[in-house]
């Protein structure tokens, strides 16, 4: 069964994502080749994080991984907050 003709199998337990793109099930939430939407792939360095492309390397909201918040004032590089 694939997903393309079965939607639902997307939404079964165990299923990596509920959203179907290519016949695959994928969540376009967080997956890097399915960003947002199906095919929208991220460059090198970025994530997918909450359905965007962003550089965990510079991005004090997502800073080394999706939802690690950097401190107020402080800055994100290397993927660390404050690296000095």
């Amino acid at each position: 069964m694939t997903c393309d003709r079965f939607p639902r199998v997307c939404r079964a337990s165990g299923s990596p994502g509920p959203d179907c793109c290519r016949r695959q099930c994928v969540n376009v939430m967080s997956d890097s080749q399915n960003c947002g939407q199906c095919g929208t792939k991220c460059r090198f360095g970025q994530a997918c994080c909450g359905g965007r492309c962003v550089n965990v390397m510079y991005d004090p909201k997502n800073c080394g991984g999706c939802k690690k918040r950097c401190k107020k004032g402080t800055f994100c590089q290397y993927g660390m907050c404050s690296y000095a």
